[in-house]
């Protein structure tokens, strides 16, 4: 990206102001990155273990997989998931507060005696892939922040922050050699304008 300037003292200021700036923000993002980074590793882990239950859970009722042939599925539903938001270095992210259920209700006597246990065995199950899933969102939400962090970090330090002291260190030179070139036609006025008086 090529820095667009004048050869003038007020674009010197502009660029001088903007490098400023870019410098004194650079350690900021540079901690916003590092930050998503320890964040993401920590959404990663807690979606490892979260599977793993979801994983042991289900395996649990694969022992009593015949008796599931005759539970009623419409018994118990997801009626709401309530949730709120937090922000993780700057990042909103939704978190599960609760979920809410709706049981229709069943008749004790003539249900299995383990219906009332299969419904809360559910309840876990359901509760563990809804809590999974909001971690899973989570984690795309930092990944992205995370990629967006890093991307202003390389443009600062590998592209704006060399590009305008680059651009400083040309117009100063610019600057330096006219007032040099001034100098020297000064001296060269002067020098002429003797040597006419003292012909005269």
């Amino acid at each position: 990206m090529a820095i667009q300037f004048q050869y003038n003292k007020t674009s010197l200021q502009l660029l001088e102001k903007n490098l400023k700036m870019r410098v004194r923000t650079l350690p900021t993002i540079k901690n916003k990155e590092s930050a998503l980074r320890l964040e993401v590793k920590k959404a990663k882990d807690d979606i490892k273990k979260l599977e793993e239950e979801l994983e042991r859970r289900i395996a649990s009722y694969d022992k009593m997989l015949a008796l599931w042939g005759e539970f009623d599925t419409s018994l118990l539903q997801v009626k709401d998931v309530k949730m709120n938001v937090r922000k993780i270095a700057g990042v909103r992210i939704p978190v599960l507060e609760e979920v809410v259920y709706d049981t229709k209700p069943f008749s004790l006597f003539n249900s299995p005696a383990w219906f009332a246990d299969g419904l809360t065995q559910l309840k876990d199950l359901a509760q563990v892939g809804i809590e999974r899933e909001f971690y899973a969102r989570k984690l795309d939400l930092l990944e992205y922040a995370r990629k967006k962090t890093t991307q202003k970090v390389n443009l600062f330090e590998k592209v704006q922050i060399p590009g305008y002291e680059d651009a400083i260190r040309k117009i100063k030179r610019f600057m330096e050699d006219e007032e040099n070139l001034s100098k020297s036609s000064q001296k060269i006025v002067k020098s002429r304008k003797e040597r006419m008086e003292a012909e005269a």
